[in-house]
């Protein structure tokens, strides 16, 4: 018996390997990383060019990131959404909510391979600190997060914290870039990390709610740019 036309009419799913969706994840670890500036403007041809591809793959990927949340269309090409102070401030609250009872949540459930990687990403923030590296700095909090949040046994929580944490692209650039946020960052870090150590759930909760008012505290005193 022939298929219904309903099942006829599916496509095969997307190769994880396409081209569209490499082409994706690479810009979608820029974006994360905060290598696209908030005023640098995405055309599909360039990216197609660059990738030494067609345009239609480069735009899919480029579309993928739109319906993700990490960029916006306009007639001009594709940008990272532009946060007002009421965005930023809306954008804290939710990660405050979510991100201490994360942390709290894999503190007791860490192994002597998450505390190195720990230890390894703090060490790259100090090496970042001293050299005034924001690039590094943003590097190696995406680090230090990567090697506890594998610990927390909520997915829909880990989902949730890692959809407000990469949309906050925008605070890091304003911020990390500025000796004195990265050593406040740093001094962040090194505050969890002796928790994470401690395997104290509390002491967790409280650093990082800590941490987060410290990054609030810093885009406020960075200004408009």
């Amino acid at each position: 018996m022939a298929p219904p036309d309903s099942v006829k009419a599916i496509r095969s799913l997307e190769r994880p390997d396409s081209l569209s969706a490499r082409i994706h994840a690479d810009l979608r670890a820029r974006l994360q990383r905060g290598q696209v500036g908030p005023h640098e403007r995405l055309v599909d041809l360039d990216i197609a060019r660059a990738y030494g591809t067609s345009r239609m793959p480069a735009r899919e990927a480029l579309l993928r990131l739109v319906n993700e949340g990490y960029l916006v269309r306009t007639t001009r090409g594709f940008v990272v959404p532009a946060l007002n102070a009421d965005d930023v401030r809306h954008l804290f609250e939710v990660r405050r909510m979510l991100e201490p009872q994360a942390a709290a949540s894999s503190a007791s459930e860490l192994r002597a391979p998450d505390l190195a990687a720990l230890a390894a990403a703090l060490g790259r923030a100090r090496t970042a600190a001293e050299q005034a590296s924001a690039e590094e700095m943003i590097a190696a909090n995406m680090d230090f997060r990567a090697a506890w949040i594998k610990r927390v046994a909520n997915p829909r929580l880990v989902e949730a914290v890692l959809r407000y944490v990469d949309h906050a692209q925008v605070v890091r650039l304003r911020t990390l870039t500025d000796p004195r946020s990265q050593r406040a960052a740093l001094a962040g870090l090194e505050g969890l990390y002796e928790a994470f150590e401690s395997r104290d759930r509390a002491e967790v909760r409280r650093r990082m709610n800590a941490f987060l008012l410290a990054a609030e505290r810093a885009y406020r005193l960075a200004g408009p740019r």
